[in-house]
């Protein structure tokens, strides 16, 4: 299998499985994050294939799936599948259908966390019904307060949690990034493994085909309405990295358009103005239509992030996503271009949730510099 090396003498899947086995060899409850997406995939394939080797123990695991209710059928159907998978072999599975807050940039374009998911106020407009074994509620869980995100440490505090999550750069970018502490939680948490970190998209996809892993039918439905084989993500629909998946839904499943739709009115929003600033658009038709953007985006960003600070982040989550926003603006003062600053203030107006999009920035800034300075030294010598 033509699989990426990550040295001289082991492969990325090599290193992925020892990291997995290192984690079961602590002999503490293990908890892996399953979403049904390709990257979820492989890392449950994995984990599941060293169980059938009796190489880790099954009795550690316990497999947490967050259903976001906004979800396609298809990975319902392949999070079932992949449930029976892994009882049958000895882990434990844990299905949450809870009422925890999700970004919405959908709502009034302020990508707040204002979608409730199973919200019980509007049962009657649920994308999808919640399967009957479905845990409901924990004593835990703070009910349209919290994120899925600050509710699972609370109950996986015990153990160790391994991530699907991929820094898809080298592993030396991934390295200098975390060395910097810039507070992106998420990427360097103690309690946290990823054991894929270091593998590209196309080692995902390359191991799912090689291992004959079944993948959820919207991925060749997407792919087949134009949709690029780097931009395949499959998740809830309505933050801002994962709402292009609504501009095409209606041709490849209608129906689940008219539940979104009834859920989620302002999602037409996307097929009307994917193309534009609203979605981080730079494309050659937007360009054609409105004309080269020649604003001074360093000075823009001045007066956004230090004087204007309060005016227009007016949320927790905004002035959350704006400070980090904001150290990243100071650090690179002095290594970046113009189009770097553009790219921050497109990512800082259209929301970042997750700060995917602060970390790509972050990558290119620091690594492009770094290039110059090398190369500039060897000119000096």
């Amino acid at each position: 299998m033509a699989i990426r090396r990550i040295s001289s003498t082991i492969d990325v899947v090599t290193a992925a499985r020892q990291r997995i086995k290192n984690v079961f060899r602590n002999g503490v409850p293990v908890y892996m994050s399953f979403s049904g997406g390709k990257d979820s995939l492989a890392l449950a394939h994995l984990v599941y294939s060293l169980i059938q080797a009796g190489e880790i123990d099954p009795a550690l695991l316990t497999v947490v799936f967050i259903d976001e209710e906004a979800i396609f059928d298809c990975i319902e159907a392949t999070t079932k599948a992949w449930r029976k998978k892994f009882m049958l072999a000895g882990a434990k599975f844990q299905w949450w259908c809870i009422e925890v807050k999700h970004f919405n940039c959908l709502n009034q374009l302020s990508n707040d966390e204002s979608f409730v998911c199973w919200d019980s106020r509007k049962a009657a407009q649920w994308v999808r019904q919640p399967p009957a074994f479905a845990l409901r509620n924990h004593p835990k869980l703070r009910p349209r307060v919290d994120s899925y995100q600050t509710f699972l440490p609370r109950v996986t505090r015990d153990g160790i949690m391994l991530s699907g999550v991929r820094a898809s750069e080298s592993v030396q970018r991934l390295q200098y990034m975390s060395a910097l502490n810039m507070g992106l939680k998420g990427m360097t948490d103690s309690n946290t493994i990823y054991p894929i970190y270091d593998w590209k998209t196309s080692d995902v996809w390359l191991y799912l085909r090689d291992q004959q892993v079944q993948i959820p039918e919207v991925y060749l439905q997407m792919y087949q309405v134009g949709v690029g084989k780097n931009r395949l993500r499959v998740s809830q629909f309505f933050s801002i990295d994962t709402v292009p998946v609504l501009v095409n839904l209606g041709e490849y499943d209608p129906s689940l358009m008219e539940r979104v739709l009834r859920r989620e009115p302002n999602a037409y929003l996307a097929m009307l103005y994917w193309d534009s600033e609203m979605f981080r658009r730079t494309t050659r038709t937007r360009k054609e239509l409105e004309g080269e953007d020649d604003r001074d985006f360093r000075a823009l960003l001045k007066e956004i992030l230090f004087q204007k600070f309060d005016e227009y982040f007016d949320t927790p989550n905004k002035r959350r996503v704006a400070a980090t926003y904001r150290g990243l603006f100071i650090r690179m003062e002095g290594m970046a271009q113009p189009k770097d600053y553009k790219r921050v203030y497109n990512g800082l107006m259209s929301g970042d949730p997750k700060l995917r999009t602060l970390r790509a920035i972050y990558l290119t800034v620091f690594t492009e510099y770094n290039k110059y300075a090398k190369s500039s030294a060897k000119g000096v010598k």
